[in-house]
């Protein structure tokens, strides 16, 4: 009886010691020791791991530049598919979700976003010379072609809205899926960001192109944000002062981010604020 009650004590305590950890704001585990987990895909130039794990990408130099700001120095990275970023974060998997996620009413119920870190367009990536004439959703439509994009992509809803049916749609796991499909002739056309169709053109060797993004439509621009636990609002609203004074002064992150083809065209306008994106997106 003894030893029951010795082995149910130490169950308690640690059934107790775990929900702690869990109760806990991301602030308060930092200064107990815990290190930042970065959570993103790989998603050229977006977000992805170098060969020994170090966060690469535009999204993640933003990020990393800010928390220096904040006096955070130490990290660790945590890789997903690009469908996993969420449930992975509210799973206490990571506590940052640096992937280059499109800020949408959708994404803003499960997870809460940074304010804006830059402005960006979808484009569509095609066979060399465009042997369809596809620059937008309605010419898939009118062409019958296969569309393919990435689960869980801002595209998804896009091409939906504008009418593309399911019968036309192919949904894989991410840019790499993407490239995939579209070389093995299973799609006709891509959509996705212009930064990812521009990557897959330079990884192709020209074999296929990316469409002008101002024939898409003006609707389908969209702000990126960084994502956070619901719980971690502390962190988040402290991370978006230290974004704040990033931007004013934006050099630093510019450069280190302009070596993966972020530029002061994608500074985020006013105008375009997480709260605007999470009402209207």
């Amino acid at each position: 009886m003894s030893r029951f009650i010795k082995s149910f004590t130490v169950f308690l305590i640690l059934l107790f010691s775990i929900s702690s950890v869990s109760a806990a704001t991301l602030t308060e585990r930092l200064k107990s020791g815990h290190k930042l987990r970065l959570g993103f895909g790989t998603a050229v130039p977006w977000a992805y791991a170098g060969d020994n794990g170090e966060a690469l990408g535009f999204v993640n130099m933003i990020a990393l530049t800010v928390l220096e700001e904040m006096g955070i120095t130490e990290h660790e990275t945590k890789v997903f598919e690009w469908s996993g970023l969420i449930p992975g974060i509210n799973a206490d998997r990571s506590d940052m979700v640096t992937g280059g996620m499109y800020i949408l009413k959708s994404r803003c119920e499960n997870m809460n976003f940074s304010d804006p870190i830059g402005v960006f367009g979808d484009a569509m990536l095609v066979p060399k010379g465009n042997p369809k004439g596809i620059n937008n959703y309605a010419d898939v439509i009118k062409t019958g072609a296969k569309l393919v994009t990435g689960t869980g992509f801002n595209t998804v809803e896009a091409a939906k809205k504008y009418g593309v049916p399911d019968s036309q749609m192919l949904l894989v796991e991410g840019e790499v899926g993407i490239l995939a499909a579209m070389k093995a002739g299973r799609a006709d056309v891509a959509v996705q960001t212009f930064f990812g169709a521009k990557e897959h053109e330079k990884k192709t060797g020209g074999k296929f192109e990316v469409t002008d993004p101002k024939l898409m439509p003006k609707e389908t621009l969209n702000v990126v944000g960084i994502g956070f636990r619901k719980t971690d609002v502390e962190f988040r609203d402290n991370f978006n002062k230290a974004l704040a004074k990033v931007m004013a002064n934006p050099a630093t992150m510019l450069e280190r981010a302009g070596k993966y083809g972020y530029d002061k065209a994608q500074l985020p306008p006013p105008d375009m604020s997480t709260a605007w994106a999470c009402s209207t997106k």
